[in-house]
């Protein structure tokens, strides 16, 4: 891709860097903020630098917060006895955006992956494991909910992380994985509609 200006390729390259986005949709995108106002890239910019220097991770849950613990662990709303496990943050405001949840979240930061080089030890497992220890007999965590992916590495996670669990007597359980609302059966996966059989439900017409 030829440019007219080295100031375009520059900024190409790097929009380019981001996860989903080509060369094409990053010239578009520098083109288009070189036809807006000074002061929008320079709103941009500031947020941008403030997100890297000001953003916090939860020391409870890891999250991404403004404080040292977010909003979702400090609210006396939420059920504290309940914490659902998922890999990084996107999980979380997927759940969030269901309102179907109302207890407390761990991200993570990943899962288990041989392959990749990521071990228990890379992920906050053992943070994990802190709270359902330490915490007070009024927050007392009697469930974890394992919301990770149904991939091979997901399954093996919820098998390390289950297995630690046992001697903190907590109850562990996941998330369904069936078909989805709308799907039809003939273009569903072997192994979702197989799980989808074995994890039926009882039905009724009341």
């Amino acid at each position: 891709m030829n440019f007219p200006s080295k100031l375009i390729e520059n900024a190409v390259n790097e929009i380019s860097r981001l996860p989903g986005i080509g060369k094409k949709t990053a010239l578009r995108l520098a083109l288009h903020l070189l036809k807006q106002k000074e002061s929008v890239t320079e709103e941009l910019t500031l947020a941008l630098n403030a997100l890297r220097k000001d953003v916090n991770y939860c020391q409870s849950c890891h999250n991404i917060s403004d404080a040292k613990i977010c909003s979702i662990c400090a609210s006396g709303r939420r059920d504290k006895s309940i914490i659902c496990v998922v890999e990084d943050i996107p999980d979380v405001l997927a759940i969030e955006n269901t309102a179907q949840y109302n207890g407390l979240y761990h991200v993570l930061g990943g899962v288990i992956s041989p392959i990749q080089g990521i071990g228990p030890d890379d992920l906050k497992i053992e943070s994990l494991l802190h709270r359902i220890m330490s915490a007070s007999e009024s927050e007392k965590v009697e469930e974890v909910i394992l919301a990770l992916p149904a991939t091979m590495e997901g399954d093996t996670t919820s098998f390390f992380i289950t297995r630690r669990l046992k001697e903190y007597g907590v109850k562990v359980s996941t998330i369904a994985r069936g078909i989805p609302i709308g799907g039809e059966l003939e273009y569903t996966d072997e192994i979702t509609l197989g799980r989808s059989i074995l994890t039926r439900v009882n039905y009724s017409a009341d």
